[in-house]
């Protein structure tokens, strides 16, 4: 696992890497051009790039932690691709429950896979389940979400690309929304934001902007009218 300078998060942890895109918040992925890098720099979980890969050897390390810790799954991938079987998924799952002095914060693009795997198990107490929705033509990935066992539900709205107006947040537990960084970052409307954030409060669901992003994404910062906002989900961690 690795620290990681994420703001909603702790640590990271990647048994599997590597992804493909899918949908219009994949066009600029982090992640496939950090692993460019680091192939490039000989390093050898990423000799393949961005082909989905399969760590087993990493698989047990949050068992040998043993101070309770935030941790993101598969920062680097999807562990619901359609490349990962649900039978490593279920060896991930029982990592995740084993380690239940833990939180597990997994997010996927891929909602109609989890639905499918939460018919067959049921989702840990300890393991927050999220999907990432940029804009409305994903919607139906919070409907998927909603149909799934996850004590804890979350939605990544990072890049934030057009309003979530016609959404309705019922049943949600926390919602993070960010903008896009980098130089080729697509434009978020304040408007955009602000959307959400009412829907949360009128709700009472945890809301978390993360940042502005852009191209100086340091320099825009993450305050919203002048406030921070770092709303998480209660924690309820096993010691």
């Amino acid at each position: 696992m690795n620290k990681t300078s994420i703001e909603w998060t702790e640590n990271t942890w990647n048994p599997i890497t590597g992804c493909s895109k899918i949908s219009d918040g994949c066009k600029n992925c982090y992640a496939k051009t950090m692993s460019k890098r680091l192939k490039a720099m000989k390093n050898p979980r990423y000799l393949n790039g961005f082909n989905v890969t399969i760590h087993k050897d990493l698989f047990d390390t949050p068992l040998k932690k043993k101070k309770s810790q935030i941790i993101f799954v598969c920062s680097m991938g999807d562990l619901f691709h359609e490349d990962v079987p649900f039978s490593i998924v279920d060896e991930i799952f029982d990592v995740m429950e084993k380690a239940s002095w833990h939180i597990f914060q997994v997010l996927t693009k891929r909602s109609a896979r989890l639905k499918e795997y939460s018919t067959q198990r049921k989702i840990p107490s300890n393991v927050w389940v999220g999907v990432s929705i940029e804009n409305n033509k994903v919607a139906f990935r919070l409907d998927d979400l909603k149909k799934t066992t996850a004590q804890t539900k979350f939605i990544s709205a990072e890049p934030l690309l057009g309003s979530l107006n016609e959404l309705d947040f019922n049943g949600i537990d926390w919602v993070v929304v960010g903008g896009e960084s980098g130089h080729k970052s697509r434009p978020i409307k304040k408007e955009w934001v602000i959307e959400i954030k009412d829907k949360c409060e009128k709700d009472k669901i945890k809301f978390f902007f993360k940042q502005w992003g852009g191209f100086h994404k340091k320099k825009n910062g993450r305050l919203l009218d002048g406030k921070v906002y770092d709303e998480m989900p209660t924690l309820s961690l096993q010691t």
